[in-house]
């Protein structure tokens, strides 16, 4: 690996926390991202300690925006306490918003705009904003500049009771017209990933979670939530299910496509509400404010891949092209977190990995990647079992990373997620002594 990092100035994760992540519709349903990206924030803020005067910018990944906070990053900043004068804006790339959002402040610090930054992403599928028809919403613009009842009666000509029906967003790729989920099946049967292996992994993810869990490994990372009006605190995930067996997985019927699929609510990730904060610093700001990071970051990468024929496969290239700008191979990298949309999705990745011939044609490689240790690969759950708000996951990804390679003592360790439209990003992160 190279000493010198890009542009000459090396950026450190100091910290990172995250609220529950809780199944949508349970005891965030009343909440706004708003609200969870306030929350993350503050945590973060009190539990590093640091003066809400020495944050520089602020960057949050969000998906489904809410448009009264269009900019959500924004507002839950000034919610939280940072001062007025400390710009923040949201960004959205699906699944690796927060990663964008980790990025983009990690550029700023290596190239001097910003000393420290705040990353992250907020999230609520529980009240997601549901619009009316095209045909109505046209009418009800219309009606701000309508005089008398003979205008008002004139814009009700042409409606249908179909025209009331309302209008709810779709989890799918715009270009290609398909969800996630239809596309992970088409994926599974491309690659011939079986209903067995899925569940067998769904389960792993959930029984790792549950065990992390119990072991407090999740509770260092979680900001406990006070919910109103009573306020009682929820410190923990709800959605890992510590109880799951190959059996009962096995009595779930295929959702995409009922016949011949495998792609299961089992093992798929579930509708997720949640948020997440990590503290970035240039090196050198750290040690000047007293802050301990945990890691470095070494590389990064970003890449996007056909829409319909690749949508879930994004890691598959930004893992050998983040380990190539770290001058590191899958060999070298210790702790590996790699966001779990579908257990059919991961289990693809994992194989074209290891496969020569993909390595050929699609990376112009004599030889496939490598393989990823098992042992190594989301020890402590995934999303299939902690959960996905889709603005956040990133930065949980990236704390966990960061936490388990002081934990287990590990050098280096690897960051993967994939997303809608066929994106990926990838990173490599160096443990810093603690």
């Amino acid at each position: 690996m190279s000493d010198s990092p890009p542009n000459g100035r090396r950026v450190v994760v100091v910290d990172g926390c995250r609220t529950p992540f809780l199944r949508s519709g349970t005891e965030f349903r009343k909440l706004r991202a708003y609200d969870l990206g306030r929350m993350a924030i503050a945590g973060l803020l009190h539990r590093t300690a640091i003066d809400p005067a020495a944050v520089d910018v602020v960057s949050m990944g969000c998906v489904v925006a809410d448009p009264n906070t269009s900019n959500v990053a924004r507002e839950s900043a000034l919610a939280a306490g940072l001062p007025a004068s400390v710009p923040a804006y949201t960004v959205t790339a699906a699944c690796i918003s927060a990663n964008v959002a980790f990025s983009n402040v990690a550029a700023a610090i290596a190239t001097g705009q910003a000393d420290v930054a705040i990353a992250g992403g907020t999230e609520t599928l529980s009240d997601v904003p549901i619009r009316w028809s095209r045909p109505l919403r046209e009418r009800l613009i219309a009606s701000q500049k309508v005089r008398g009842p003979g205008g008002y009666l004139g814009l009700l000509r042409g409606l249908r009771p179909s025209h009331f029906k309302p209008d709810v967003p779709a989890i799918a790729d715009f270009s290609t017209g398909l969800t996630m989920g239809q596309n992970a099946e088409r994926l599974a049967k491309r690659l011939g990933v079986g209903r067995a292996e899925q569940d067998e992994f769904a389960k792993a993810s959930h029984l790792r979670a549950a065990r992390a869990t119990e072991e407090g490994l999740l509770a260092d990372q979680v900001v406990p939530a006070r919910i109103p009006p009573k306020y009682m605190p929820v410190a923990r995930d709800n959605g890992i299910r510590g109880d799951t067996s190959m059996e009962k997985l096995a009595k779930l019927r295929p959702v995409f496509d009922r016949r011949f699929g495998t792609i299961t609510a089992g093992n798929s990730s579930f509708l997720t509400d949640g948020a997440s904060a990590v503290l970035l610093a240039g090196e050198d700001a750290a040690a000047r404010l007293g802050l301990r990071p945990l890691a470095r970051v070494v590389a990064e990468a970003f890449v996007a891949m056909d829409p319909l024929e690749e949508l879930l496969l994004g890691p598959a290239l930004a893992i050998p092209l983040a380990l190539d700008r770290a001058g590191l191979s899958l060999g070298d990298v210790d702790v590996v977190e790699l966001h779990e949309a579908f257990a059919g999705q991961v289990l693809a990745v994992l194989e074209v990995l290891e496969d020569d011939a993909f390595a050929r044609e699609r990376l112009g490689r004599n030889a496939a990647v490598g393989r990823i240790d098992r042992e190594r690969l989301n020890a402590w759950g995934g999303s299939l079992s902690v959960g996905h708000p889709f603005g956040a996951t990133g930065g949980r990804l990236v704390t966990t990373c960061c936490r388990r390679l002081q934990r287990e003592n590990g050098r280096y360790g690897l960051v993967a997620a994939c997303a809608s439209g066929a994106l990926g990003y990838g990173l490599v992160l160096e443990k810093v002594a603690s």
